[in-house]
């Protein structure tokens, strides 16, 4: 059998980032996962909330690789993967209750996060939720040395990734109706941010 695709750092966040799940999707019945990479959050968080219907998304290049865990570990509450680009005007998906994403913000260029607002706000019904993982800036300001280090590996392999500051990510927020409710400091400088939909 072939290798299942993994990765340290979803590893290494997966149970943090699962007791922060655990109290905040408690009133949930679906999520979409934006950027599931190998597969291990979607297949660890699903299977210790199984009230939830957890549905899993990628890049359609990068399908290939999440369906191998998937198809080999995936718990039943678990959909089959999406194709998503977050770029596209429309997503393939239906109304969900909480779109989650793990270290994809600093990865999608600027232009991109800002497209994957937009596409959100589409989709969230109304009192859901929107939780970001992953490193971030405040104030122009990084929160650690290795921070500072680690935007500058991002951006020596694309320029156009880097660590986000907080306050540009919350205003696209508030401008598609999203309030903030927790910032949840996290292991290894991350930080754990939850929006919630106030409007329709």
């Amino acid at each position: 059998m072939r290798d299942l695709p993994f990765s340290q750092a979803a590893e290494n966040n997966k149970k943090p980032i699962l007791d922060i799940l655990r109290e905040a999707l408690s009133e949930c019945n679906s999520v979409l996962e934006v950027g599931s990479g190998t597969g291990q959050h979607a297949v660890w968080f699903a299977g210790h909330l199984p009230h939830l219907s957890w549905q899993p998304s990628e890049q359609q290049q990068n399908l290939q690789e999440l369906n191998l865990r998937l198809s080999a570990e995936a718990p039943v509450n678990v959909r089959a993967a999406l194709a998503l680009d977050v770029a596209d005007a429309t997503w393939p998906v239906g109304k969900t209750d909480a779109v989650f994403a793990a270290n994809c913000v600093h990865i999608m260029s600027w232009s991109h996060v800002k497209k994957m607002f937009a596409g959100l706000s589409d989709i969230l019904n109304k009192g859901g939720l929107l939780i970001l993982y992953g490193p971030y800036k405040y104030n122009g300001n990084f929160t650690s040395d290795s921070n500072a280090r680690f935007e500058q590996w991002l951006q020596g392999r694309d320029i156009n990734s880097g660590i986000r500051d907080f306050e540009k990510v919350d205003a696209l927020a508030n401008e598609i109706g999203l309030t903030l409710q927790k910032d949840h400091q996290m292991p290894a400088n991350n930080q754990c941010l939850i929006w919630k939909k106030t409007n329709e």
